[in-house]
């Protein structure tokens, strides 16, 4: 009986320790991992999860792709972005819309904003102007014009 206590601990501790999401942000006190700036809003903020579990965050999306800019792809398990018309809440980055509207200011400078889906972006849109990205077009506009 008391080896089977003591399996049961190991498997409760090896389960425990396989996290399969990023710890919550601690907004006001948690530093971004790019430009050091607290992070504070909760509709700009990022993160991203290493497959070993480590998480990094940012108080905004460009923050994030100017640092996964020196990341293996192949390590990062997760993205996720603060959906701007739900703050606080997380969704994964790479099914997001982006919106870059002057209209919408973001920590950095670069009027990026994220978005659950397409509809939430495009009413963003309609009201803000800008122009509307992919998770793939983003990276791909961070990779060639170097706005930061």
């Amino acid at each position: 009986m008391k080896n089977l206590t003591v399996l049961w601990v190991i498997c409760l501790l090896v389960l425990s320790s396989c996290n399969s999401e990023p710890k919550p942000i601690e907004y006001g006190s948690e530093g971004c991992q790019f430009c050091s700036m607290t992070i504070v809003d909760k509709q700009h903020a990022a993160q991203y999860m290493t497959k070993k579990g480590r998480s990094y965050a940012f108080d905004a999306t460009e923050c994030m792709l100017n640092y996964l800019r020196d990341v293996e792809p192949e390590t990062v398990a997760i993205y996720r972005v603060n959906n701007y018309t739900d703050p606080g809440v997380f969704v994964d980055a790479t099914k997001a819309t982006y919106l870059i509207s002057e209209n919408i200011p973001s920590p950095m400078g670069a009027f990026l904003t994220a978005f659950a889906n397409e509809d939430e972006a495009s009413r963003a849109q309609l009201s803000n102007s800008g122009t509307l990205y992919t998770w793939t077009e983003l990276k791909d506009k961070f990779e060639k014009d170097n706005p930061f």
